[in-house]
Parts: structure tokens; C-alpha cells; sequence
């Protein structure tokens, strides 16, 4: 058996993700899959997300057995001299909650723009518009300093609304969260994400100063984004953002310039519309589907997941053509998972959400991200108080993916990590087809891109900036 990927630790090795005794799956072939790319069979195991090659016999017998199991997959494992661990990297034992590493800070609650299919509701997340008093944001980067490891890295992010509308507040923050992370011996990095229509030169000289990555909402072309988002006076959107891009261009640039593109029924071919974002010099575009609006009739339904599917896979075979030709083609969601899959990425959380990362609400209330803020269910403590350990705790502990049904059973849980908390409380989980079904093509796209242009992972793994929060637009689903 040629091993073609087999990264992580050895057995004997603690893992980070929180592996104890082990226990019991509910169904043993969730553990593999045999998947097929232009070079033969192979062999992806769950725990670890290590990828073999196959021989075509072996693959059959084990696609016989994941049919109808005739005897246990331990078993099977010694038949077929199949690479699989007596003791697993993750079970069920959830991890303890990690010192924090990123906090965002909704310092405006509001926003210029009116979007149906806006998960905020304009920022006022079902309350009423806010603003984030400055004492309340300085005691936010105390917070985040006084609960993070010792000489670690860690974003503050902004977020809204529109953040930018809170563009004194957010000038000082970064001058004070840079000052006191220098003080408490911590590197400060920022995360901004914005609509863009209101930037100024002196925004731009600020992202271009320190090291920030914008996340940009974009949703089409002039006619596919303005028809999501509503400017006030019945002015153009796309058309702001475009002057806002050109703002960044003639006066500062920050070091990373994400898309993020929320793909509802409204939005048309996702190949134009990946194409007219990187047209627009984009670092990285990616999509994510709008499953939880204030509007239902901008949500992607179950039965709309498949044409979702088919859209992405479109782009993703694009991006794999181009990067198998040695050129550049920032699809920031097939980039990210060609990124997982080759560093073994494998986790029993779908983010940081509750664990590393947390997000200030504008009167100093903490949640578990920036998507469930003023949600009680996911409330995490204060500013004042400090973080609440058993609360995250209890998140941690209940939503660690083994513990969640169906996932415990599917073959793609170390990779989804269970699905957004947000859409998961108010929707479940309508897109697991989808999740299976774009992660099977990248797992065929990544052994084809292996062999035709390995040396993309040796340079755009290292040029890639790493996700700093769960508002990036690039995730592996």
C-alpha cells in the first residue's frame, strides 16, 4: 500500500484534540471511505483524514464490506494490511475550554445597508441599533490580553453591522490594542469585516499599517449585488463598493483581501460570479450558502443544496485545472480544504466558536461568536466578569461532533466538525448531502492536484494567511 499522505501524530502521542478512552462508534464505517481520482483507488480514514493509495482489489473488498459488513472492521484492518490506529486521535471526550486567542468586538450594531438575507438583521440582531462606548471596547482587548497564553498571537476583529461606522472607535482600538499588546508581550493582529461602501484614505492607510485581513461582502455583479443589498436613496451598493476598492488601491491595501460571497436563490451562476470577484483583485473568494435569514425566501432549502453542490463543484474543477497548470486561481473554499486535507486537518468542533475565539457584544456581554450574539443560549460572560470556563465548557462538551446525531455516524465529521452553530439552532441540518458531497470531489481533487503541481503546497501553504476567526469567507465546506 503506497502511502500517498499520512500526517499527524503517531499513536503513542497526545492529541490537541481532546483524545481520552475510547469509545464505541455507532456504525464502524463511517471510519473509511474508498474514494477514486484519476490515478486509481484510495483509501481516506476519518480519524486523522489520512489519505492512502489503494490497490483496486483491496478497494473493492472494502467497498463490499462498507456495503454489508461481514465481520469487524478490526478484522477487515488485519485482512487487508489496512493503516488503521488501535487507539484513536479523537473520541468523545470533549476538550477543556484553550486560553483565548481572538476576540471580536461588534462595536456598531447598526448598519448603512438593508439586506433580507442579513443573519444580523442590519447588526441589531433582533434588538435595537447600538453602538459600542469606547471603554467597553479598550476593556475588550484588556479581556482578550488577560485570558490569552503567554506570549501568543491574537486577533481582535470588527465587526457589526458595519463596523466601519464606528471609524474613530475602531482607529483607537488598534492603536490601543497594539500599545498593550506589546506591554503584555502578545503580537496584535486584526480582522475587519465590512461592506466597504463607507471606507475612507485614512481606513485604507490603516489596514495597509498593521496586520489586517478585510473580509468584503460580495454578492455578485452591479445587478446580482444590489439586489441583495439595499443602499439608502436607492443608490447602488456595488457601485460604493467599487469606489471602496478603489479607495484601498490609490491609499493602502491590507496584507489580505478576502470575499465573501452569501450565495441565496437569487444568486446566479457561481463560476461568474468567483470570476467577476477575483476580476476585482480579490486575495480569495469564497462562498458560503445562506441557510438562516431574517427572510426565509433568501434561505438555501435542502432540496436547493443540490444545485448549490453542482455550482461549486463547477468552480472547483476550474480552480483545479488552474492550479494543476501552476496558476493562480484564489477559490478560497477549494484552497482552504486542499490546504485541511494535506496538513491532516481533522477536529470535533465545526470552528473556535466558544473555545479560542469569542465576540463582545456593543454593551460587553460575551458570546460564543460573532453570529450569536444576544443569544442567551450561547451567552459566555462579560467583559466585567471575564469569561465563563464552565459555560464554554458545557458548549464544548455537548457539541463535540461524536456526541451530535447524525454526524457521530458520518464518514465527513472530522472535517465538518458538525455544521455552524448558528444555522444548526435555527435550522438543523439541511446541507449534509452537500457537505459529502463537495468534500468527496476534494478529496478527488486534492490526490489529482498532488501529482500535477505538488509544489502548490509547498509555497501557497506558506503564503496563505491562516483563519483567524470564523468570519473568514474560506472554510473546507
Amino acid at each position: 500500500m503506497t502511502v500517498l499522505l499520512q500526517i499527524g501524530r503517531r499513536p503513542a502521542d497526545p492529541s490537541p484534540d481532546g483524545a481520552g478512552t475510547a469509545h464505541a462508534r455507532p456504525d464502524p464505517r463511517s471510519e473509511v471511505r474508498v474514494f477514486r481520482s484519476a490515478h486509481g483507488a484510495h483509501l481516506f480514514v476519518a480519524d486523522g483524514s489520512r489519505v492512502y493509495d489503494l490497490p483496486e482489489r483491496t478497494a473493492l473488498r472494502l467497498e463490499r464490506w462498507t456495503a454489508a459488513p461481514d465481520g469487524s472492521l478490526e478484522d477487515l484492518a488485519r485482512e487487508l494490511a489496512l493503516p488503521l490506529w488501535a487507539e484513536p486521535r479523537i473520541d468523545g471526550t470533549p476538550a477543556e475550554p484553550p486560553p483565548l486567542a481572538s476576540l471580536s468586538l461588534n462595536v456598531m450594531q447598526a448598519c448603512n445597508l438593508s439586506c433580507g438575507h442579513c443573519y444580523a438583521d442590519e447588526g441589531k440582531f433582533g434588538g435595537s441599533a447600538r453602538a459600542m462606548p469606547g471603554r467597553t471596547a479598550f476593556d475588550a482587548v484588556d479581556r482578550l490580553l488577560a485570558e490569552a497564553a503567554p506570549g501568543a498571537d491574537v486577533v481582535v476583529g470588527f465587526m457589526g453591522g458595519e463596523p466601519l461606522l464606528a471609524r474613530d472607535l475602531l482607529h483607537e482600538v488598534v492603536a490601543y490594542a497594539e500599545r498593550a499588546g506589546a506591554a503584555a508581550g502578545n503580537r496584535v493582529r486584526f480582522a475587519l469585516t465590512t461592506n466597504l461602501t463607507t471606507v475612507r484614505p485614512e481606513d485604507a492607510r490603516l489596514f495597509a499599517e498593521h496586520p489586517f485581513t478585510v473580509t468584503v461582502s460580495l454578492d455578485g455583479d452591479r445587478k446580482g449585488h444590489d439586489a441583495l443589498r439595499r443602499a439608502p436613496g436607492g443608490g447602488s451598493a456595488y457601485d460604493r463598493l467599487r469606489a471602496g476598492l478603489d479607495v484601498l488601491a490609490r491609499h493602502g491595501r491590507p496584507r489580505h483581501l478576502a470575499a465573501r460571497v452569501s450565495v441565496t436563490p437569487l444568486t446566479g451562476r457561481l463560476l461568474d460570479v468567483l470570476e467577476h470577484g477575483i476580476g476585482l483583485g480579490f486575495d480569495e473568494v469564497g462562498f458560503a450558502a445562506v441557510v438562516s435569514a431574517p427572510d426565509p425566501a433568501y434561505e438555501i432549502t435542502a432540496d436547493a443544496f443540490t444545485g448549490f453542490l453542482d455550482r461549486m463543484v463547477e468552480c472547483g474543477e476550474k480552480a483545479l485545472r488552474e492550479l494543476s497548470a501552476g496558476r493562480a486561481y484564489p477559490f478560497g473554499n477549494f484552497q482552504t480544504a486542499m490546504h485541511q486535507l494535506h496538513r491532516g486537518t481533522h477536529r470535533p468542533y465545526p470552528c473556535g466558536a466558544g473555545a479560542g475565539y469569542l465576540s463582545a457584544s456593543a454593551d460587553g456581554n460575551l458570546y460564543a461568536c460573532h453570529r450569536l450574539v444576544d443569544d442567551p443560549a450561547f451567552a459566555m460572560g462579560s467583559l466585567a466578569e471575564g469569561s465563563d470556563v464552565a459555560a464554554r465548557a458545557r458548549h464544548l462538551a455537548v457539541r463535540h461532533v461524536d456526541r451530535q446525531e447524525p454526524c457521530s455516524s458520518c464518514w465527513a465529521r472530522y472535517l465538518c466538525g458538525g455544521g455552524c452553530y448558528h444555522e444548526v439552532s435555527r435550522r438543523g441540518r439541511p446541507g449534509c448531502e452537500y457537505i459529502r458531497g463537495w468534500l468527496a470531489f476534494c478529496l478527488r481533487a486534492y490526490v489529482e492536484l498532488c501529482a500535477a503541481s505538488p509544489e502548490f503546497f509547498r509555497t501557497a501553504a506558506d503564503s496563505t494567511p491562516a483563519l483567524v476567526s470564523p468570519a473568514s469567507p474560506a472554510s473546507a465546506v
